[in-house]
């Protein structure tokens, strides 16, 4: 039994031998090779943002129409053609597209399929064979990778992946060792594969940094990673540049949404980044109503606030959120503003209260 047991495991180590022996020789660089230049696939402008056997990203906040963006990003490669700023061009055998959705309802899915569809020109009543729309909201990360592993592994033909919400790839999404793992199978899919994969993230809400560990790592191997943010003089309008990207920069852009639910580009002068001085005529008094109102919504997410200082924090983050990022002493006034001149919030026993009546601020505090 013994005997058996040591010629199995020296199988085994010999087994183990020959797989690095291989790695290596696979791995090996010559000076006598010659390597192709990866074939180049989207453009903004005469700028490369993605090649066959790499991956890219894009980022922004909550909001800042990322989904949007993606998706004409797609329809120009699904059509071979420009949609916004992006021009696409997949070679022959290349020319498929898988699109994994980790975040949304099979009905939001469908919709940004069609949203797709109709930027590329192609009618929505029929399936098209070169994009498969795949929904993994319900599965476990671990179930999330194996299916995309399996599709990749089913057919070669796909030129560009894209998984919108690369963050549900992961259990913790600061967990440095599984950050490092999923970036490790963005490059392995893209290689093996060779396709260009755009994953799709949030970046935090205080600062324009990309979200956790695998943000950090994102940006350390990504070829491209491209910011989506909201405009702060029009909540309507969001602009794209690049973050970081190995080709040359192009002049960042900005789109809409029109009335049929399509991005499409507008004229808009691109804003300074958000660490740079605002010009001085820019005050809380320029935001619209709608910015005021998001900015709130989300500082009082349905409840009262307590206390002055809880409150000046709570406007210090909302604000920032929506891009008017400001400090201390203007955020008191913008305070006092909302207070006296807006009637936007109620101050009553040192509570704080947005958008409601006098008798509902009375049954808070019965409920208290």
């Amino acid at each position: 039994m013994e005997e058996k047991t040591k010629a199995t495991l020296d199988k085994q180590n010999g087994n183990d031998k020959d797989r690095i022996s291989r790695i290596l020789c696979e791995s090996l660089i010559k000076a006598t090779d010659t390597y192709q230049t990866p074939p180049q696939i989207i453009w903004v402008d005469n700028s490369t943002i993605a090649t066959l056997g790499n991956f890219s990203a894009s980022t922004g906040k909550a909001k800042a129409k990322k989904t949007f963006n993606v998706s004409a990003l797609v329809a120009a490669s699904l059509s071979n053609g420009k949609v916004l700023n992006y021009r696409a061009s997949l070679p022959e055998g290349k020319r498929k597209i898988l699109y994994v959705d980790t975040e949304q309802s099979r009905y939001h899915c469908h919709n940004v399929l069609e949203r797709i569809l109709k930027l590329a020109g192609l009618p929505t009543s029929i399936d098209n064979e070169n994009l498969d729309f795949i929904c993994l909201r319900e599965y476990t990360p671990s179930v999330r990778i194996e299916v995309i592993d399996y599709a990749l592994a089913q057919d070669q033909s796909y030129g560009l992946v894209i998984i919108d919400g690369i963050r549900d790839l992961l259990l913790d999404i600061n967990n440095a060792g599984e950050s490092v793992e999923v970036i490790n199978k963005m490059m392995e899919w893209s290689s093996k594969y060779d396709l260009h994969i755009h994953c799709v993230l949030h970046q935090n809400k205080g600062d324009n940094n990309v979200r956790g560990h695998i943000g950090t790592e994102m940006n350390n191997k990504a070829e491209t990673v491209l910011v989506i943010t909201k405009s702060t003089t029009n909540p309507d309008i969001s602009e794209v540049k690049a973050m970081h990207i190995r080709e040359k920069e192009f002049k960042p852009f900005a789109f809409t949404v029109n009335e049929e639910g399509l991005p499409e580009i507008v004229e808009h002068t691109p804003e300074k980044e958000e660490g740079d001085k605002q010009p001085s005529r820019f005050t809380y008094q320029d935001l619209t109503a709608e910015q005021h109102n998001e900015a709130l919504t989300a500082a009082f997410k349905e409840k009262p606030i307590k206390g002055f200082e809880r409150m000046v924090e709570e406007l210090t983050q909302a604000y920032a959120d929506i891009g008017f990022k400001r400090g201390r002493s203007v955020i008191i006034k913008m305070l006092k503003y909302l207070i006296n001149e807006q009637k936007l919030i109620v101050k009553r026993d040192n509570h704080y209260y947005f958008g409601y009546t006098p008798a509902e601020i009375d049954l808070f505090h019965e409920e208290e």
